[in-house]
């Protein structure tokens, strides 16, 4: 008989995503649930720009957000109602300390190199964090280091990546090769090349997309 497909679930998201890390959340809420059931997942994340166009050194978060969204009330609006969801989660929110929309290419280095060393989730935790906690500007590189080494990450690594161009064309093609499979919105969750949803559903919903796309998978492996 053929074995069982890896119980993985593929993340594509990007770090300045409010609704990735509320996502996030849902995600460690609802692999205790998969437990229950005798399902084990690894997690592995992937790279999305939101604004891929971007200028290296990000922008003005106040002047960008008025553009994207029209004013600053409907701007601090949509902050407000991302925070209220987010504490709703245990997450503690700042976005009043943002003053940059960063380019998050150098970030999602960083989490293709985290992924080499077995520390991935624990760097992505602590970008979410260092942004949305503390306003965090994520383009620059010191900081970038500082974040992800205080996660686990070993520091020379670090600085050798940023050093050179090590990690940059894998995160453009993996950014790329989303679009062209159809993402257009982060979160989005994956099983075995497959797209299952885009969003942060609450936990129990993901759980059941999660048993399910194992069944049909394995099924169709059998």
């Amino acid at each position: 008989m053929p074995e069982a497909i890896a119980a993985r679930i593929d993340i594509v998201s990007d770090v300045i995503c409010p609704w990735c890390y509320i996502g996030k959340r849902q995600l460690e809420r609802a692999l205790p649930m998969l437990r229950d059931q005798g399902l084990e997942f690894e997690v592995v994340w992937h790279p999305f720009q939101l604004n891929p166009d971007m200028a290296a050194e990000g922008a003005d978060r106040l002047q960008y957000r008025i553009a994207k969204f029209g004013s600053l009330e409907k701007s601090q609006a949509m902050d407000a109602r991302i925070s209220e969801t987010a504490a709703g989660l245990g997450l503690d929110f700042h976005l009043d300390r943002l003053t940059r929309t960063p380019n998050t290419l150098n970030a999602h280095r960083a989490i293709w190199l985290a992924g080499q060393h077995g520390v991935q989730d624990a760097v992505v935790e602590a970008l979410f964090e260092a942004y949305f906690g503390q306003g965090a500007d994520l383009c620059d590189t010191a900081l970038l280091t500082s974040i992800a080494a205080t996660a686990g990450l070993d520091r020379a690594a670090l600085e050798a990546m940023y050093a050179g161009d090590n990690g940059l064309d894998i995160v453009q093609q993996g950014d790329i090769a989303a679009r062209r499979g159809g993402i257009s919105g982060v979160p989005s969750f994956m099983m075995g090349g497959y797209l299952l949803f885009s969003g942060a559903v609450p936990a129990e919903q993901m759980a059941q997309a999660f048993a399910h796309a194992w069944k049909v998978l394995n099924a169709r492996a059998a």
